[in-house]
């Protein structure tokens, strides 16, 4: 696809019902099991308070509503950061009782090592450089990344390193569009973009972002393709309206009983 210039989509799923719906598009090439389900799904402040246990629940049940698309789940926070030995453990724990068939890790170079021990099993391995949001904190928030010329070149020398140990593709998160494109033309791996403008190989949006079901900060490089919060919080009043008024269930949504039975019933009952 790459070498063709065709764009991959890759969409986050945390379930088995976002999972069915990426399935049902053969539009869709990836869906990621993102540790944004943190927030999402589970309240948690941040990518950085997630479990590697927590992840694999949530994974195979993704699993069990994909078909088509390749499955990518992150390593949590923790899980990859201990020691090749521990990463490798974590990985094979993830993949086989995850169910997922890759792995995207968060970082440069400097876990360039950790991705050649997992490709080296056999695991393949997505990377992911700019902002990098279980570092959230070091990094001084959720800021876009490369806007130097010493960031920018730190980017580029982290995705190729990335790409030599074997990494198969890369996220290029929340950096400038140009430094985005230049990085998409250096690299053989294709690059999956999220807001990193339109140029790179792919691009990769939150489902609850994509959805409008988010209620969170929204960042500046999503788009709201449906408002489903809108449609939600529409039928819940409605419901709750309906019970108010005793609207809900009408006969036409219950069940009945022969009369004649029912006479009886309640006779033997006085």
């Amino acid at each position: 696809m790459k070498e063709k210039r065709t764009p991959m989509t890759m969409l986050t799923a945390y379930d088995y019902p976002s999972a069915l719906a990426c399935s049902s598009n053969p539009l869709i090439d990836i869906t990621l099991v993102g540790d944004s389900l943190a927030q999402v799904c589970l309240g948690y402040n941040s990518t950085t308070e997630l479990s590697l246990s927590e992840m694999i629940h949530h994974a195979r049940a993704v699993a069990r509503g994909t078909t088509h698309p390749f499955i990518v789940a992150d390593m949590p926070f923790g899980s990859y950061q201990i020691s090749i030995e521990d990463t490798a453990r974590n990985a094979v724990k993830l993949i086989q009782e995850g169910r997922v068939e890759g792995l995207k890790l968060e970082g440069g170079s400097e876990i360039s090592d950790t991705v050649r021990k997992l490709s080296g099993l056999g695991i393949p391995v997505m990377a992911h450089v700019g902002l990098l949001p279980q570092r959230h904190v070091a990094m001084s928030g959720y800021r876009v990344q490369g806007k130097d010329v010493d960031s920018a070149r730190r980017i580029i020398n982290d995705a190729l390193a990335l790409e030599e140990a074997g990494a198969f593709s890369i996220v290029l998160e929340a950096i400038p569009k140009e430094l985005a494109a230049y990085v998409t033309q250096r690299l053989r791996i294709p690059t999956i973009g999220i807001g990193a403008g339109s140029q790179t190989d792919g691009q990769v949006l939150v489902w609850d972002d994509m959805m409008g079901t988010w209620a969170g900060h929204k960042a500046k490089f999503v788009r709201r393709f449906g408002d489903l919060k809108t449609e939600r919080d529409s039928a819940i009043q409605k419901y709750a309206e309906a019970v108010k008024l005793r609207t809900f269930p009408d006969d036409s949504e219950s069940y009945t009983m022969d009369e004649m039975a029912w006479e009886e019933v309640s006779r033997t009952m006085e």
